[in-house]
């Protein structure tokens, strides 16, 4: 599963809002999108890169789903 925590951290440590992606040019409902877990395009993840001026560990992560794991242990 991607986690979009990361980004959600880089910008508090950034001291950006949502406000002030929007201002810059990020859509505001692509940013809540995110928010809710929903999956996003890589020119979205790209964008925003460019926009806080941060690798992409700094917007998402892979976080394992157990229910993954569980079917790796069946095959």
């Amino acid at each position: 599963m991607i986690s979009y925590e990361p980004l959600f951290h880089t910008m508090k440590n950034k001291k950006i809002s949502s406000y002030e992606l929007s201002k810059r040019g990020f859509p505001r409902s692509t940013y809540y999108a995110m928010k809710r877990g929903n999956s996003v395009t890589v020119n979205t993840i790209n964008q925003l890169c460019a926009i806080l001026h941060c690798s992409v560990s700094d917007v998402m992560e892979y976080i394992e789903d157990d229910s993954a794991q569980r079917k790796e242990d069946k095959t």
